[in-house]
């Protein structure tokens, strides 16, 4: 990779990591740098669980003007996502039709959190404290804000913030 690559690394995408139920592994500067980038922890078996669908449905509006949801399975909260990578996949697929791209499962919580979630957390102050928990990210690669579990995928706020950033 180039210095210049490199500069152009926004912090909040300066990590690699494995594609849900993969062996490859995305470096998220190269994949999504550019965009606008939505990061939710998500989990199967929560009361959240049927964001999914708004969420699918805010990529499939937003995607053609540059914004990517990455989702993070965790089961740090209650075990609510107990599965292996390959059931978690298949339940969203066949679930909720999701598309937009999921990433290996990651410790979110204070104290084990993933060096990603630390990163975010130390940008907003805030750990997840549910699941779907959410954190914008602008097209320079700054996370912009978060948004709590009860913020609903298609909720006004959320919407609005996103549109701001396209």
């Amino acid at each position: 990779m180039t210095t210049q690559a490199a500069a152009n690394c926004g912090p909040a995408l300066d990590f690699e990591l494995r594609r849900l139920a993969g062996d490859d592994t995305v470096r998220l500067c190269d994949a999504y740098q550019g965009k606008v980038v939505l990061m939710v922890n998500t989990a199967s078996k929560c009361g959240f669980t049927s964001q999914y669908e708004g969420l699918e449905a805010l990529y499939a509006k937003y995607k053609e003007r540059g914004l990517v949801v990455l989702g993070f399975p965790s089961n740090d909260f209650a075990n609510q996502e107990p599965g292996s990578e390959e059931q978690i996949q298949k339940f969203c697929r066949l679930t909720y039709s999701v598309e937009f791209p999921m990433f290996e499962k990651l410790h979110v919580k204070k104290g084990k959190a993933s060096p990603l979630y630390q990163y975010l957390a130390t940008q907003t102050g805030v750990y997840p404290k549910w699941n779907f928990y959410k954190y914008l990210i602008d097209r320079e690669g700054k996370v912009v804000d978060h948004f709590s579990s009860i913020t609903s995928p298609t909720s006004k706020t959320l919407v609005r913030a996103i549109e701001k950033l396209l």
